[in-house]
């Protein structure tokens, strides 16, 4: 059974873990090892995660109660994560992320959500009504990891 809700506080390991595993299972399709390894390395600060998870409040999918996904929408409309776990792949986890996503930003009153989007996730966004607006070369751990800052304009 999938179940969408709001993180709780306790389970930022688990959204680590689907985190490490979008990237290395699924990123690494379209990213060398070293941009893998500077994307999401294994040795990544903890308490700086826990922290971020905090601070973004995401929504999370469970499957079967397991935690298979997590994406956030910020204030401003912007998509900080989206991830769905490498070893969920194709079982509709994206798509209950982007549309609470959505539902969420039109009960804010946003116009726009925006989000510096991977290569792998590009299409996935596209097919949702996101387009590139800028295509970047943004440098994590001294290595650059290209994304695009995708946008859709809200009705």
């Amino acid at each position: 059974m999938v179940h969408i809700r709001r993180f709780r506080i306790g389970e930022e390991r688990e959204l680590f873990e689907v985190f490490h595993s979008a990237i290395h299972l699924v990123a690494s399709r379209d990213y060398t090892p070293e941009q893998i390894n500077a994307w999401a390395p294994v040795s990544l600060d903890q308490e700086l995660w826990a922290r971020k998870m905090r601070d973004i409040k995401p929504f999370v999918v469970e499957i079967d109660e397991k935690v298979v996904g997590y994406a956030d929408v910020q204030p401003s409309g912007y998509i900080d994560h989206f991830f769905v776990s490498g070893f969920h792949p194709r079982k509709g986890v994206g798509k209950l992320l982007i549309s609470t996503l959505h539902s969420e930003a039109v009960s804010l009153g946003l116009t726009e959500l925006t989000s510096d989007v991977s290569r792998t996730a590009q299409p996935f966004f596209e097919k949702f009504g996101f387009c590139i607006i800028e295509r970047r070369a943004p440098e994590l751990r001294g290595v650059v990891v290209p994304n695009a800052l995708m946008r859709k304009v809200l009705p």
